[in-house]
């Protein structure tokens, strides 16, 4: 980690009042500031908030909003909630796979594409759904995801 990276994570923790407390919020900071949770980062946060490496690993991988490795630059959300799940999501996340080479929480090669799970994207009269980019897509048919994902560099 080069010394700007470190000055950058010495002001995220300075602008919490404390950040044992808020770590949740620093991750978030970091995590916007660079786009994913590197282990140099989490090291150098566990240094200057006084705690273990193991335990910011352990917050960090406990709730699915982190990232450790890049994401790409389109996020698809899948949704595998109850409706999604009984009107075909389970095809649609095989025909993703089979579409993009990646499952969930991978990201392609290229960099074009990361994918997540969620249990509810709150549009079940919709289902199956995804969203991609916080543009959502709803009643899709494997047939479509092709065309879907051809709107998105």
């Amino acid at each position: 980690m080069n010394k700007l990276e470190q000055v950058k994570l010495e002001k995220i923790v300075a602008g919490v009042e404390d950040p044992r407390i808020e770590l949740i919020k620093v991750l978030q900071e970091v995590q916007a500031e660079y786009g994913y949770l590197r282990d140099d980062h989490m090291r150098h946060l566990a240094r200057l908030i006084g705690t273990s490496y193991t335990h910011i690993y352990g917050v960090a991988t406990f709730y699915a909003q982190f990232n450790f490795h890049p994401p790409g630059r389109n996020t698809i959300y899948l949704c595998e909630g109850t409706a999604c799940h009984v009107k075909g999501g389970q095809d649609i996340r095989k025909k993703l796979n089979d579409l993009i080479g990646i499952d969930v929480g991978e990201t392609t090669r290229d960099q074009r594409f990361s994918m997540k799970s969620v249990r509810c994207i709150g549009c079940c009269g919709l289902a199956p759904v995804i969203n991609i980019n916080d543009q959502t897509f709803g009643r899709v048919k494997t047939s479509e995801l092709e065309g879907i994902l051809s709107q998105f560099e």
